[in-house]
């Protein structure tokens, strides 16, 4: 009975932050809106084609969690590109900053609160597949969670939604199909591939990543489906586009080289937004 009872004091308490969290962003001119995007590190320049009406850096939210990651913005922004209303969370957590799942998918259980049903999500991930080039993109459809833990396993997570979450299609169809005929039409090389999510923060040795090319991964990062998890838990249509900043070759593996991911990334974000911008207009 201690046990049941704590249980459901845990779940008051988390549905109490959300709403709390929501009803502050309600006051502070962000408004209600059906299709929702979470920008990865250092892919932050569709933010650059946005009419911004309102924005709330995550640390004057209450209960929210603010990232410890350098090249991450940290807000909420609700704005329009042409005519099409859009909010935008501009900067995503990640388990090795010494948070829980909650706290990583918090900007889920806001998003769902305020109206979106329609939710893509950006990354920048190392490419396993060699056949992929520096600055490309990868639409995910399908992943393979190494993280070794579930955001549905944490207590805070309990009467959220269904407990046993159906993943036989994670990833939208007809998002995907949007994004291809988008990419054939603008001439823009584009993959479909698996991710594989892992802990990080360092990345991978040789051995390693000739492990994630046999187990099936086609890409490597640190995000995205602990958000794509809660988001099927709460019902929001959802895809994910990585950028593929640096290629994987167990065989021939270097130092990381930080500017040239940054470089990669940025080239991969030009053609990422005219994806982006073509898709708000259909969806």
């Amino acid at each position: 009975l201690v046990s049941v009872s704590r249980s459901k004091n845990q779940i008051m308490k988390s549905k109490e932050k959300i709403e709390e969290s929501v009803e502050y962003i309600l006051q502070n001119k962000i408004k209600k809106c059906d299709l929702g995007i979470v920008i990865g590190t250092g892919l932050g320049g569709l933010v650059n084609t946005v009419n911004i009406i309102a924005e709330i850096p995550y640390s004057s939210i209450p209960h929210f969690p603010v990232s410890k990651m350098e090249m991450q913005n940290s807000r909420i922004i609700f704005g329009k590109i042409n005519s099409r209303e859009i909010l935008i969370f501009d900067g995503r957590f990640h388990k090795y900053e010494d948070l829980n799942y909650f706290q990583i998918t918090y900007p889920i259980y806001i998003m769902s609160r305020l109206g979106v049903n329609k939710l893509v999500l950006t990354n920048a991930a190392g490419g396993i597949d060699l056949k992929f080039k520096k600055g490309q993109l990868m639409i995910i459809k399908d992943h393979i969670n190494l993280q070794g833990g579930s955001p549905l396993a944490e207590k805070e997570n309990f009467g959220m939604g269904e407990r046993f979450v159906d993943m036989s299609r994670p990833y939208s169809k007809d998002l995907i199909e949007k994004v291809v005929n988008i990419a054939i039409q603008s001439k823009i090389e584009i993959v479909l591939g698996v991710y594989a999510c892992v802990l990080g923060p360092q990345l991978e040795t040789s051995a390693e990543y000739k492990y994630l090319k046999i187990i099936g991964a086609d890409a490597v990062g640190m995000s995205t489906v602990p958000e794509i998890i809660v988001a099927n838990q709460l019902g929001i249509e959802c895809m994910a586009i990585s950028v593929i900043t640096d290629l994987c070759d167990p065989e021939n593996l270097e130092p990381i080289n930080i500017k040239e991911i940054i470089d990669m990334g940025k080239k991969g974000e030009k053609q990422l937004l005219k994806i982006l911008i073509k898709l708000l207009q259909d969806v």
